[in-house]
């Protein structure tokens, strides 16, 4: 079993979210703690007064909401009862057994999952502290549900199955085959959450690969001022396509300034990881078989590394970016050191395809025997114009040297010596 856990400031996004799943016919909401109502009696208006009943006795808390997806293996098929059964025990590990929480059971993807919210605004006001919750208190109940109800355990899975329930298997969304915002909403939670990023451009660069961007408009815009930020679907040229939704309507609220407060955390965070970067790098450079760009982008995607190579108008590759797919990471080529940055990989490179002379088996040598000869038989002409050229300086007495001379002067008749 997988536990994410994404606190946010926003319950109604969060309800909307598995709402909009159940209007689709993908979830079902199959528990209600310590609602007034059995969950299939609510309807969204009951569910949602719930939650902001109890959120306003505390307007002070921004940070609100609880939103927990629990994930099984691919192989194990659970019944609503067990699925309820986890879900209960679960919260009453973590400490929100007495919170109301509701409880949806999502079928949108190959492997079993549930999603839970709730609030963290207790009957009494105060707020319950959430500090390292994913990390200690979840990971222990984690631990002790996979063996109370004999699960498959996350740790003993491979690297391939823990990958294959994480939310960055989202597929590609394109505007006008799936639905806008909901897409949009899934890509932009799993990139600002797990990924770590120390700018917007590298934020960009993970978001790129699933045709979505991160945009504050231009310098002179009231949203650039106010620093606001929209996230937007692109096509395959980068061109923005479909309607632009805002940070602040996100329920996780992935804003400018909750961005900026991770650029600075994983300035920190990604320092281990830089290492293992610049190793992958090296190991493809020094690969004979790699010459080019395109060779040297597709080596890396093999590794899950994605290259970005940035160029401008003029044709001219100004600046790379690497981003690290299984560990989650983001350098520009120029933060790992100036052996990696685009000037000095596509030198290596240059350097590389300039020293590599094709071979064709049975072709190669006849060709150069074949020059060689050429050569001999030109330099041979050319001796032999050359001798020509200078009869005049040559010896006139032999017959040899007289072979060589140009036409005989006539004698006049009549005159003799």
């Amino acid at each position: 079993m997988v536990a994410k856990v994404i606190s946010g400031k926003d319950i109604q996004g969060a309800l909307n979210y598995n709402e909009q799943k159940v209007m689709e016919g993908k979830a079902l909401c199959i528990q209600a703690n310590l609602f007034k109502k059995e969950a299939g009696n609510l309807n969204f208006y009951e569910k949602l007064a719930r939650f902001t009943d109890l959120n306003e006795k505390n307007i002070r808390t921004k940070t609100n909401t609880l939103h927990i997806s629990l994930n099984f293996d691919v192989t194990e098929k659970l019944g609503v009862h067990m699925l309820n059964q986890i879900a209960s025990q679960y919260m009453d590990k973590i400490g929100f057994g007495d919170q109301p929480y509701l409880v949806y059971q999502h079928t949108d993807t190959a492997h079993p999952h549930v999603h839970i919210v709730t609030t963290l605004i207790q009957q009494n006001g105060k707020r319950i502290p959430i500090h390292y919750l994913g990390k200690n208190q979840s990971e222990k109940a984690r631990n002790e549900i996979e063996t109370a109800f004999g699960l498959v355990q996350a740790q003993s899975k491979g690297k391939e199955q823990k990958e294959m329930i994480r939310p960055v298997d989202v597929e590609k969304v394109v505007y006008g085959k799936s639905e806008t915002r909901r897409s949009i909403v899934n890509i932009v939670c799993m990139a600002t959450r797990s990924y770590k990023y120390t700018s917007l451009p590298e934020l960009n660069a993970v978001l790129r690969q699933y045709n979505v961007t991160a945009e504050r408009g231009t310098e002179k815009s009231k949203m650039f001022a106010r620093k606001g930020l929209m996230y937007s679907l692109i096509d395959q040229k980068g061109k923005r396509i479909g309607i632009p939704v805002k940070a602040s309507a996100i329920y996780s609220k992935p804003t400018l300034a909750f961005l900026e407060k991770q650029f600075k955390l994983n300035e920190v965070l990604r320092l281990p990881l830089k290492e293992p970067m610049k190793k992958a790098v090296d190991k493809v450079l020094l690969s004979k078989a790699v010459t080019t760009k395109e060779q040297f982008k597709c080596e890396l995607e093999k590794s899950g590394i994605a290259v970005l190579l940035r160029t401008n108008t003029e044709g001219r590759t100004y600046g790379i970016t690497f981003v690290d797919n299984q560990r989650r990471v983001v350098f520009n080529g120029s933060d790992l050191g100036k052996p990696y940055s685009a000037t000095a990989i596509l030198e290596k490179l240059s350097a590389k395809e300039d020293t590599v002379k094709p071979y064709r088996p049975g072709f190669t040598d006849k060709v150069a025997s074949q020059e060689k000869y050429t050569h001999e038989a030109v330099a041979s002409t050319n001796s032999m114009i050359q001798d020509l050229v200078t009869a005049g300086d040559l010896d006139r007495s032999s017959p040899e040297a007289a072979l060589k001379l140009g036409r005989k002067r006539r004698r006049r008749k009549g005159r003799t010596l």
